[in-house]
């Protein structure tokens, strides 16, 4: 059986679907208001191999990942550049779907966008009105109170006590408590027309947090399987979610807002925490103009989803070997089946992914493999191929014809350029051992190998070749 670790009790669980065999997901997206970073692209793999494992394990899935397209940043670079929110915004989100789809991101079923859900999230707002969870400030925003809701604290571990004690960011006067957070902020003058909607409290628009209790409510109803997200955000936005999502349901429906909360871990780079202002900030396009997409996705893989992510160029040097030695045992084989009977392998694949989703001893077993099948003949070479292809493939990984990889070297597509002339060259080498001038072709295969090309003949004169 599935064990998940789940944030809010701090302990590995038996996983069971609120309906058999049906699982609804929801996983905090990305703000769109700049390119993707390397942060974002872990919570883009990870869920993808989450949905991935559920649905290879049988079940019916219902992913959600939304997309917040209205705050407060997103307003400041679009009044910054002079333009629209929404020319702003859907740039980015083309710019997002580039990134997931070269990452091999599969698409989630439902990808909302936060201002298509604003009648919602109103009224969630009305509702912690009602429930004496939510009030009007003097300055026209609508805060809910903390101190009202008595689970307040328990996902993060966090005590409210602890957490006054260590408020220290100055605070709107209007607040009834410093740890009240905003639901409905009041519109102001200088703000741009597209960034305000009519609301029974004034013209305005919603607070960051109440977006996703609306988007997952109305797309997944108001108690879930799985919610998840970076561990950035357990506190205070998934602590907020669930204070908000409870008070506005609970009461009528007696059930928590999420069975299982998930984070995965946060992404280090050289030892050091990623930001900006450190200079150690990468967007996934910068870091694709070098390595190729999958061997990003395989380095984020290595690492178990809830440890630290260390990023550096010689971590994904490892990473691009790594993958470059499966795919070159996937390259000794040709015609690999496609179907085959149940193994020993595909088993003790199912008991790792089923301890809580473990792909670093996942793939130790896909180079397990691959040692075997460098060492195999016939039926059981081409048997343990598929093996390795299909296990790969509930990762998103060793899909393509091994060739393609190869031959890339595991390195972007503009670095891999010269391709046109590796093959003219092979070409010439041919010619040349036609003429039976196999001092030039020999002369051939040296230069092309001090490039780092190495060259197979293979049976009917055909030559292949990969990157060292």
């Amino acid at each position: 059986m599935l064990q998940i670790f789940n944030t809010l009790t701090r302990r590995k669980e038996p996983f069971q679907p609120i309906e058999h065999g049906k699982v609804r997901l929801y996983v905090c997206g990305m703000t769109v208001y700049d390119f993707c970073h390397i942060g974002h692209a872990r919570v883009m793999v990870v869920f993808d191999m989450v949905q991935r494992w559920l649905r290879a394990s049988g079940m019916e899935v219902t992913y959600v990942r939304n997309i917040t397209d209205i705050d407060d940043k997103i307003i400041k670079r679009a009044v910054e550049n002079k333009e629209t929110i929404k020319e702003l915004t859907q740039r980015f989100i083309d710019a997002m779907h580039e990134d997931a789809d070269a990452l091999g991101i599969e698409r989630p079923t439902y990808e909302p966008r936060a201002t298509e859900y604003v009648p919602q999230m109103q009224d969630i707002i009305t509702r912690l009105v009602n429930n004496n969870y939510a009030y009007q400030a003097d300055d026209g925003d609508v805060n809910f109170a903390v101190r009202n809701f008595k689970n307040y604290g328990r996902l993060s571990g966090k005590s409210l006590d602890d957490l006054r004690a260590g408020e220290r960011v100055a605070v709107a006067n209007s607040k009834q408590d410093p740890l009240d957070f905003v639901l409905w902020k009041s519109a102001k003058a200088d703000e741009p027309a597209d960034t305000k909607w009519e609301s029974p409290w004034g013209v305005g628009r919603p607070g960051w947090h109440i977006e996703c209790s609306a988007m997952s409510c109305q797309l997944l109803g108001t108690h879930f399987d799985i919610h998840g997200g970076g561990a950035d955000l357990q506190f205070p936005h998934h602590e907020n979610e669930i204070a908000q999502s409870e008070g506005a349901f609970a009461e009528e429906t007696g059930k928590p807002f999420v069975n299982t909360w998930m984070h995965n871990g946060f992404v280090r780079v050289n030892e050091e925490k990623m930001s900006k202002s450190l200079g150690n900030f990468f967007t996934i396009r910068e870091v694709l103009k070098e390595f190729d997409p999958e061997v990003v996705r395989f380095f984020i893989l290595k690492a178990h989803y809830r440890s630290p992510l260390n990023y550096s160029d010689a971590h994904l040097e490892e990473a691009k070997q790594g993958l470059t030695r499966l795919y070159n045992a996937l390259s000794t084989v040709e015609d690999i089946p496609t179907y085959g009977k149940p193994s020993t392998w595909r088993t003790r694949f199912a008991q790792v992914m089923n301890d809580d989703f473990n792909t670093p001893e996942a793939i130790a077993i896909l180079f397990e493999l691959a040692g075997e099948i460098n060492k195999a003949e016939g039926d059981e070479k081409r048997d343990l191929a598929r093996e390795l292809k299909q296990l790969s493939k509930m990762l998103g990984l060793l899909q393509r014809a091994p060739q393609e990889f190869l031959q890339a070297g595991g390195g972007s597509a503009a670095a891999n350029s010269d391709a046109q002339e590796i093959e003219a060259a092979i070409k010439a080498r041919a010619d040349a051992k036609q003429a039976k001038d196999f001092a030039k072709a020999d002369q051939i295969r040296q230069d092309l190998l001090a490039q780092g090309i190495v060259l197979e003949d293979k049976p009917g004169g055909v030559t292949l070749w990969r990157r060292a």
